[in-house]
């Protein structure tokens, strides 16, 4: 199925973080705070615009995907930029539809051609593994509190953009949440039940959870 994937104009932003909301809501945890991210990312300085893209099938925005500048810091406190990808989300409705890899797709082919080396993200490995992402232990990055995790995730952009460094990923403070402020900002949308025990919140668990440490 074909999609057309653009840069999202300001007049897409409302009903990206709605889109956003309704990816998320209770997939990892009961709620979501992505839409709020979303909403307060824009204002970041680690925002990069031309890399926030929507889906449309026809009139209807079916997925958004949207980039931070973020960095891996090697032993001698040396700053390596790279992108981190997310918020991306798909309408619970166009899921398992291809959308997603799409916007995975573009995203990386307009990085590339902005000269980035390389995308990390926090994500499910077993659903990224196939959208040409990697263990980021493979590149030696590991977390801010140094282990090596499952979900940290990266795709090299060029085979030798992370050639020869060697650690901690750090992503923007935007990814910080503030929970008061985020729970306050989803008012402003329609009541949603919030649900717990589910098998996704389940899954991210056990994938946070896969954590080892780096000096072991």
């Amino acid at each position: 199925m074909e999609f057309d994937i653009r840069p999202e104009r300001p007049q897409d932003r409302a009903a990206a973080e709605v889109l956003t909301r309704e990816a998320f809501f209770n997939v990892h945890v009961p709620g979501c705070c992505e839409h709020y991210i979303l909403h307060v990312m824009r204002d970041c300085d680690a925002f990069v615009p031309e890399l926030a893209l929507c889906a449309w099938q026809g009139d209807e925005m079916v997925g958004c995907a949207y980039c931070t500048k973020a960095a891996v810091m090697d032993e001698a406190g040396a700053r390596h930029e790279v992108l981190c990808l997310g918020p991306i989300g798909v309408l619970p409705g166009w899921q398992r539809k291809g959308v997603g890899a799409a916007l995975i797709r573009e995203t990386r082919a307009r990085a590339a051609a902005l000269g980035y080396g390389a995308i990390a993200l926090y994500g499910d490995p077993a659903y990224y593994g196939r959208q040409g992402f990697g263990p980021a232990e493979r590149c030696g990055v590991r977390t801010p509190d140094d282990m090596y995790a499952d979900a940290l995730q990266i795709c090299l952009l060029r085979p030798d953009a992370l050639a020869g460094v060697s650690g901690r990923f750090f992503e923007d403070s935007v990814f910080e949440v503030e929970e008061a402020a985020s729970e306050a900002f989803d008012q402003g949308f329609p009541p949603k039940e919030k649900q717990s025990g589910l098998p996704s919140q389940k899954r991210f668990l056990e994938t946070v959870a896969m954590r080892r440490s780096a000096k072991a």
